[in-house]
């Protein structure tokens, strides 16, 4: 079972590491979670794994990236807000589900985008699973990240639902 101590530099070293990950910063900045309610929710949903038990929410706060540490009533309101989005948004696709929008064909690039996302995951495991193919898996797992962040740069812009 890790440490309080322990389980703060694993989880920060994580959440820096996540940050700098050129898909999840096109994800994040298109989502409808700050970086901080991102941060948060990470640590919410993390934290307890990582230590191997329950955590508070003030040694949840304590995990965050700021270098003065938040209060925990801080820390539940980002967490609140994140949740918040979070449910928004999947009421979001469950209403275009529900009004059959997903049969157009314009929202195809977003299902193709999702499905090489699936692919990236597997390829990037698979590469560092310690395989003899490394170094093929790890180019691999770099030319579908390429074309990864460009289909999500392109679809980000509003008019890639345009009917044009």
């Amino acid at each position: 079972m890790a440490t309080v101590s322990s389980s703060k530099e694993i989880i920060q070293k994580w959440l820096t590491g996540s940050a700098s990950d050129p898909i999840i910063k096109i994800l994040a900045k298109n989502s409808h979670l700050t970086r901080t309610q991102l941060e948060t929710l990470l640590i919410d949903f993390l934290g307890p794994n990582v230590a191997g038990k329950a955590l508070t929410n003030e040694e949840k706060a304590l995990l965050r990236l700021t270098k003065a540490g938040i209060s925990r009533g801080a820390f539940n309101h980002t967490l609140k807000q994140a949740r918040k989005n979070i449910i928004k948004s999947i009421y979001t696709i469950i209403l275009l589900g529900y009004l059959g929008v997903f049969e157009d064909s314009r929202l195809y690039p977003y299902l193709e985008a999702a499905t090489r996302l699936k692919d990236y995951i597997a390829a990037y495991q698979n590469a560092l699973s310690g395989n003899d193919l490394a170094t093929e898996h790890m180019r691999i797992v770099s030319v579908l990240r390429e074309e990864l962040e460009a289909m999500l740069d392109k679809l980000s812009g509003s008019r890639s639902l345009s009917k044009s």
